[in-house]
C-alpha cells in the first residue's frame, strides 16, 4: 500500500511536470549568512556577525526535506546525533554532551517532562515552524541551567502581512503512518492571529518479529497552537501564545513471560504571554509571562484485565521574566531579571517536591570598529536546592573582510541537579535493586536497616554536602567565509566538564542486590572539529558537506588507569592493555559525517533533495569486564543512511511530494532501536 501511493504520487509529479508550462522559479535561494536571529544574544543580530558557534535551519529547508517531527529533522544536522534513552524517546548530543545538558525552547521559552533526563522531541511537530536556531557550546550565560551543552530554539511563523494565508497539508508514509497539518495565518490593521493543527499517527514498527513487543508500540497526537497579537500602538505590542498537545499509546510489557497491556498517555500545555515595549528609539523591553504542565500516566493490566502496575508524572514551570535592551549607538546593553518555581509529583516520590529560583543577567554587545564585535555578559541564579551560580561568557568575532571572519568564545555553563537526582526512591520490582535521589538516601537506608533489609552499608559514604550544580567550562574557535558560491564554517570545541552526576553503590541489600544513589563522581571532556561547507555549482544545484571529528572521555578513568587496565579476552585469559587503548565514553562516534545535494529543475518545478549520513563505530556497553570502552570491546559498526525527497510544485498554491527515508533499509536490530529501516512517504500541501 506504501509503495503504491508513493509510486502513484511520482508519476502524478512527471505527468503534470511536461504538461506545464512555467513562468518562474518556484524556489528562492536563501542567503544564511543575511540571515537575522535572536537566540544566541536575545537581540536581533546577523548570523555572519555572530560570535558564537550556531546553525539555523529553515522553513524551506524542513519542507524540502519531507520530514514532520522536530527529532528527524535535527538528526539530519551536522554534530547533532539522537541517542535514544531506555523509554525510547530520542535525545540530543552536542559537541559529545548527553541531550540533559541541552536546552529546548519553543518560541524562546523552555519545555519541560525530562523525566529520565531525556525530553521526547518527537512531541514537536515542524508544520509551522518559520526556523530552528541551534545555538552550540555552554549558553548558561543567558540560560542558566539545562543549557550547558547548548541551546535549541523552534520558531514558529507569525502573521505578516494584512491578509488571511495559511497551508493545508496531508502526509502518508510507512508503517500507516498518517501527518495532516493546517496553519491558517491572519492579520488586520492591530489584530492578527494564528492557529496551527497537528494530527499523527503511526502503527509503530518491530525490528525482532520473534518477541511480543515492538520497538515503538502504536500511537497517536495531536497538536493545537493558537497564537494572538493586538498592536495597542506602534510601541507597545501584545503576544499571546498558547500550546496544547496530547498523546496517547499502547502500553505493553513482558514480565516473567507473561504479557501485560494497558496504555500510556502524555499531556503538555504551555502559555506565553508578552509585552514589547518600545520606550523610545533607543529603549526597548520585553514583560513576559510564562507557564507550562507537563503530565504522563500509564498503566499495565495483567491477563485478568486486572491492574498490576501504574505510573505518573506531573511537572509545573512558572515563569515571570523582564528583559531591557539599552542602545548604545552601535553597542546594545541587554539585561533581564526573572523567576523560576518548579513542581513536580512524580511515582516513587515521597510527596510532591519544588525548586524556586531568581536570576538576573546582563550582557554587553560591544562594536568598537567595524572590524570587531565583542560580546561579554554573565547570569547569576539563586536557588533554593544548591548554591547559588555565576556564569560568565565572553565572545570576540574580528571581521577580517568583507568575506571572512574569526570568531572566538569561552564560557562557563552548569546544570543544576533534577528532581530525580535529588528525590527519586524507586526499587526494581522483578530484580530487587534500589534507587535513592540524595536528598532522601540517608533516610532511607536508616529505615531499610532498622527494618533488616541491609547486609551492609559503603564505608566512607555519607549526605552531609549538598549535591553539587555540574558545571562545564567550553571553548569555540572558528572561522566564517563566504564567496561566490562557496561558503564555510569552521568551529574547534572543547568542554571540560567537573562534579558531573552519576550513580554508585551506597549499601548492599539483605537480597543480594545493590542500592544505588547519586553523587558528584567524574570530571569528563570532549573536544574536536565542526566543519560545514556549501558550494552553489550553478544557480539550480548545490552540494553541501559537514563533519565532526569528536574525542571525549572520562578524566578519572585517564588519572587512575591502573584500575582499568586489565580485560577478559575472549577466551577468559586476562591481557593487560595501555591507557591508549581507552576509546572513550559511551555511545559517541569519533567521525560523523553528512553529503546533502540540492537541484533544482526550474522548467518543470521540481526539487530534488538527496542525503547521505555517517556514524563512525561506537560502543555501548562494557564487554570485557574492566568498566570501561576500550578498543577491545564490542562496537557497533559504523553505517551510511540516505534521505530522498522529490518536491513538485504546480503553480503557486499545491505541492506535492514524495521520498523515503533510509533508503537503502539499514537496521541493527539487536543494537540500534531507533532505526525502523526503509520508510516511503507521499505528501501533497495546499498553500493560500
Amino acid at each position: 500500500m506504501n509503495f503504491k501511493i508513493t509510486f502513484f504520487t511520482v508519476a502524478l509529479f512527471f505527468q503534470i511536470s511536461f504538461s506545464q508550462e512555467v513562468k518562474k522559479d518556484s524556489v528562492k535561494t536563501n542567503e544564511l549568512s543575511e540571515v537575522k536571529v535572536t537566540t544566541a544574544t536575545r537581540t536581533e543580530r546577523v548570523l555572519s556577525s555572530l560570535p558564537l558557534p550556531m546553525t539555523v535551519i529553515t522553513s524551506e529547508a524542513i519542507m524540502k526535506s519531507g520530514v514532520t517531527r522536530l527529532n528527524e529533522i535535527l538528526s539530519e544536522q551536522t554534530g547533532i546525533i539522537l541517542i535514544p534513552d531506555e523509554s525510547g524517546f530520542e535525545g540530543i548530543q552536542m559537541q559529545g554532551l548527553d541531550a540533559a545538558y541541552t536546552m529546548i525552547l519553543i518560541d524562546g521559552v523552555p519545555l519541560v517532562g525530562r523525566s529520565a533526563g531525556v525530553l521526547d522531541l518527537s512531541r514537536v511537530s515542524v508544520g509551522n515552524i518559520e526556523r530552528i536556531e541551534i545555538v552550540k557550546g555552554a549558553s548558561s550565560a543567558l540560560y542558566g541551567s539545562e543549557a550547558m551543552g547548548g541551546v535549541i530554539n523552534v520558531i514558529t511563523k507569525r502573521p505578516k502581512k494584512d491578509m488571511f494565508s495559511g497551508s493545508l497539508s496531508y502526509r502518508y508514509a510507512t508503517f500507516n503512518t498518517s501527518d495532516a497539518n493546517t496553519n491558517l495565518l491572519w492579520k488586520k490593521k492591530k489584530f492578527a492571529a494564528n492557529l496551527f493543527a497537528n494530527f499523527y499517527s503511526t502503527d509503530g514498527y518491530d525490528l525482532d518479529k520473534s518477541i511480543a513487543l515492538k520497538n515503538v508500540e502504536p500511537f497517536y497526537n495531536f497538536t493545537i497552537q493558537p497564537k494572538i497579537y493586538y498592536d495597542f500602538s506602534e510601541n507597545l505590542k501584545l503576544i499571546v501564545n498558547n500550546r496544547f498537545y496530547d498523546m496517547k499509546m499502547d502500553n505493553v510489557a513482558i514480565i516473567n513471560s507473561e504479557n501485560y497491556k494497558g496504555d500510556a498517555k502524555e499531556k503538555e500545555w504551555n502559555s506565553q504571554i508578552k509585552f514589547e515595549h518600545k520606550w523610545n528609539s533607543k529603549l526597548y523591553s520585553e514583560y513576559e509571562f510564562y507557564t507550562t504542565n507537563y503530565k504522563n500516566d500509564s498503566f499495565l493490566n495483567d491477563q485478568n484485565n486486572i491492574l498490576f502496575e501504574s505510573a505518573y508524572y506531573n511537572q509545573w514551570l512558572i515563569r515571570p521574566e523582564i528583559r531591557t535592551t539599552l542602545s548604545l549607538g552601535n553597542d546594545k546593553l541587554t539585561g533581564g531579571v526573572g523567576l523560576n518555581y518548579e513542581t513536580l509529583d512524580r511515582t516513587y516520590f515521597e510527596k510532591s517536591v519544588n525548586f524556586n529560583s531568581q536570576y538576573i543577567y546582563l550582557q554587553y554587545d560591544y562594536n568598537p570598529t567595524e572590524k570587531w564585535n565583542l560580546l561579554a555578559g554573565f547570569r547569576y541564579d539563586n536557588h533554593s536546592e544548591y548554591a547559588s551560580q555565576f556564569s560568565p561568557k565572553l565572545a570576540v568575532n574580528y571581521k577580517v573582510n568583507e568575506n571572512f571572519s574569526l570568531k572566538s568564545s569561552v564560557g562557563y555553563g552548569y546544570k543544576a541537579p533534577d528532581f530525580r537526582q535529588l528525590y527519586f526512591d524507586f526499587t526494581n520490582p522483578s530484580v530487587g535493586y534500589t534507587v535513592m535521589g540524595y536528598n532522601v538516601a540517608e533516610d532511607r537506608l536508616n529505615q531499610l536497616e532498622e527494618q533488616g533489609q541491609l547486609l551492609s552499608r559503603v564505608d566512607g559514604v555519607n549526605f552531609i554536602e549538598p549535591l553539587k550544580p555540574e558545571s562545564s567550562i567550553n571553548i569555540n574557535l572558528g572561522t566564517f567565509y563566504k564567496k561566490n558560491k562557496l561558503r564555510l564554517d569552521v568551529n574547534a570545541f572543547y568542554n571540560s566538564i567537573e562534579n558531573l552526576i552519576d550513580t554508585r553503590v551506597v549499601a548492599q541489600k539483605s537480597n543480594g542486590q545493590n542500592v544505588f544513589s547519586y553523587f558528584n563522581i567524574s570530571k569528563i571532556f570532549t573536544y574536536g572539529l565542526e566543519f560545514n561547507s556549501t558550494y552553489d555549482f550553478t544557480k539550480e544545484f548545490s552540494v553541501s558537506f559537514g563533519y565532526q571529528y569528536l574525542t571525549a572521555k572520562d578524566k578519572s578513568v585517564l588519572d587512575n588507569f591502573e584500575d582499568y587496565q586489565y580485560i577478559r579476552s575472549s577466551d577468559l585469559q586476562t591481557i593487560q592493555i595501555k591507557k591508549s587503548d581507552y576509546f572513550g565514553l559511551y555511545n559517541r562516534s569519533k567521525h560523523t559525517a553528512n553529503v546533502k545535494f540540492a537541484y533544482t529543475i526550474p522548467k518543470i518545478k521540481t526539487d530534488i533533495n538527496l542525503r547521505v549520513f555517517y556514524r563512525s563505530k561506537y560502543g555501548l556497553f562494557d564487554t570485557n569486564g574492566n568498566q570501561i570502552l576500550d578498543k577491545y570491546d564490542t562496537f557497533v559498526d559504523d553505517y551510511f543512511l540516505t534521505n530522498l525527497s522529490i518536491s513538485k510544485y504546480i503553480g503557486d498554491k499545491f505541492m506535492l511530494q514524495a521520498g523515503a527515508n533510509n533508503l537503502f533499509d539499514f537496521t541493527d536490530p539487536s543494537q540500534i532501536s531507533n532505526l525502523a529501516g526503509r520508510q516511503f512517504f507521499g505528501r501533497i500541501q495546499y498553500t493560500f
